[in-house]
C-alpha cells in the first residue's frame, strides 16, 4: 500500500531545509504510520536528494508526524538548479512511499 492511501502531506521551507507532513485521513492509522515511517525509512526514501540530516516528531494530537530534512533543497530557494526550488513536490514524493 502506498502513504497516499491512508495519508495526505504538506510541505514548507525555510532555506535548504524542507519540512514535510504526513498526516492521517484516519485517527486509527496514526499507530501505523509511527511504525512504519521512521526518520531512517525517510531518508532512504529521499536518497540523493536529501543530504543532511531527517529529524521525525510526533504530533498525536492531530495524528501527524512531521520530518524536518537537512540539506534538502540544493542549497535552498535562491541557489538551487532544481525545478521545484521550494520543494513542493517532496509531499508527493512521500506519499508514493510503499508501506
Amino acid at each position: 500500500m502506498k502513504l497516499w492511501d491512508i495519508a495526505h502531506s504538506r510541505t514548507g521551507d525555510k532555506g535548504n531545509i524542507s519540512n514535510v507532513s504526513l498526516i492521517a485521513y484516519d485517527g486509527k492509522d496514526y499507530e501505523m504510520l509511527k511504525e512504519k515511517v521512521t526518520a531512517e525509512r525517510v531518508k532512504e526514501h529521499f536518497k540523493g536528494i536529501v543530504k543532511g540530516e531527517v529529524v521525525r516528531y510526533e504530533l498525536p494530537n492531530i495524528h501527524a508526524l512531521n520530518f524536518v530534512m537537512y540539506a534538502a533543497l540544493g542549497g535552498g530557494v535562491t541557489r538551487s538548479l532544481s525545478v521545484d526550488m521550494h520543494g513542493k513536490g517532496l509531499s508527493s514524493y512521500l506519499l508514493d512511499l510503499d508501506i
